[in-house]
């Protein structure tokens, strides 16, 4: 009769599709020049070559960090994903020199809210690469990360990941 009463209830699956926070070409992972991301140390994603210098809210959410350099934001799903938002390679040098934030911790975001404007030639001068990781940094805490098939993808607009919660 206890059992019951204080069995937990099985979580439904919650799946979220992430869309591309970053106009530009979609890079596996596992091809980003950095072995922190390449090897999925921070967590499991894709990463984008950017053509364009925005970058915009690939979910609805919830900013859980803009970093101090600006080269990186956080921002937390409604199926509590956390998606980390990583803005070129060794960006955090650039000590937030050609970034420009949109958005603060705790700020409510919509899919298509501009988050961050940024520099690519900079970038691509004074960083090792202008190469974009999108990580969802919780990973061992999601059921499933799915890579949705894509190339060359719009930011706002294509599909890039799903995420089983």
């Amino acid at each position: 009769m206890f059992k019951k009463l204080f069995k937990k209830k099985e979580k439904e699956p919650k799946e979220i599709t992430i869309v591309a926070p970053i106009t530009g070409e979609i890079i596996p992972l596992e091809d980003v020049p950095d072995p922190v991301f390449s090897q999925k140390m921070m967590g499991d994603g894709v990463a984008v070559k950017p053509s364009e210098g925005e970058v915009v809210s690939p979910v609805d959410g919830e900013i859980i960090q803009v970093f101090p350099t600006k080269h990186a934001i956080g921002i937390q799903t409604e199926n509590d994903a956390e998606i980390l938002i990583h803005i070129g390679l060794d960006t955090v040098n650039l000590d937030g020199k050609g970034f420009t934030a949109h958005v603060n911790d705790g700020d409510r975001v919509k899919v298509g809210d501009t988050l961050m404007s940024f520099d690519i030639a900079l970038i691509e001068e004074n960083a090792s690469s202008s190469i974009t990781p999108i990580i969802i940094s919780n990973t061992a805490d999601v059921r499933e990360v799915k890579t949705l098939k894509a190339t060359k993808v719009i930011a706002g607009e294509n599909q890039i990941l799903q995420v089983v919660n």
